[in-house]
């Protein structure tokens, strides 16, 4: 999924973890109330402290900050800090009782937001806050995909193909064989997992497709998956899907 101005994380990028909220229970759908519950950390607000502990994770860390609303947790990009510097979260979505099966822990509540060190090294100025790859964020690059055949059976589509008729798709149950070319684990509760077989193409971002699944993959392999198509699926704090796959099973190679 390609980030627009308007929800891209963990994403992320984000990143790391691990509960997935339901459709009545989803960032978007709670935004205001996960706001209302902490008060002065509004939905796409910063969060600022002082570095007391960092766990990487993968392209992502977890970060523990000491603040003026005590210590917070959240989940940001990688970036060099040391511990007692001043760093700055950007565009915060918090999640509570957020389960993380690689830390085997849950946090009571934890912000994903983009990590701004704002303090790593004397004289330092603080740049621009980078902006967040959200898990749909499409591949940054083309992978140069050769022409992977399509999978067997009825509800089968190339890449190319779904984006042309991603109106007309929504809602309905496809099948899409590619090449994984970008997979984050475990964000939100499920694995992100991107796709190219050849078609579409780069300059309109139509050659990648973002899948969310429960099942794992590996970057480079040729997979097969099925799951439901959602348009302009929309996480709340500035990140909306254009196309999406949910739910998706995964198969590797034909089928």
């Amino acid at each position: 999924m390609r980030r627009t101005v308007l929800p891209g994380l963990l994403l992320f990028t984000v990143a790391c973890a691990d509960k997935s909220p339901d459709s009545a229970n989803s960032p978007a759908a709670n935004s205001a109330a996960m706001a209302a519950a902490a008060p002065g950390i509004a939905a796409g607000g910063t969060i600022t402290g002082a570095l007391r502990e960092q766990i990487p994770v993968g392209p992502y860390v977890y970060v523990r900050l000491e603040t003026v609303n005590g210590e917070i947790w959240a989940a940001v990009n990688q970036e060099p800090l040391t511990i007692g510097t001043t760093v700055t979260v950007h565009n915060v979505m918090l999640m509570e009782q957020f389960q993380s099966p690689s830390l085997d822990r849950t946090f009571e509540r934890i912000y994903f937001g983009s990590l701004q060190p704002t303090g790593t090294a004397p004289g330092g100025s603080a740049e621009p806050p980078a902006a967040m790859a959200s898990p749909g964020t499409p591949a940054v690059t083309d992978a140069k995909v050769g022409l992977i055949a399509r999978a067997a059976g009825p509800s089968t589509r190339t890449i190319g193909e779904l984006w042309a008729a991603k109106r007309e798709a929504a809602g309905t149950t496809v099948t899409v064989r590619g090449v994984v070319v970008k997979y984050n684990a475990g964000v939100m509760g499920k694995n992100w997992i991107h796709l190219q077989d050849g078609s579409g193409t780069a300059a309109a971002g139509t050659n990648d497709l973002a899948v969310t699944s429960q099942d794992a993959a590996t970057i480079g392999d040729t997979i097969t998956i099925s799951g439901t198509v959602r348009v302009d699926r929309d996480f709340g704090a500035g990140y909306i899907y254009p196309l999406l796959v949910e739910d998706a099973k995964v198969a590797k190679g034909a089928r």
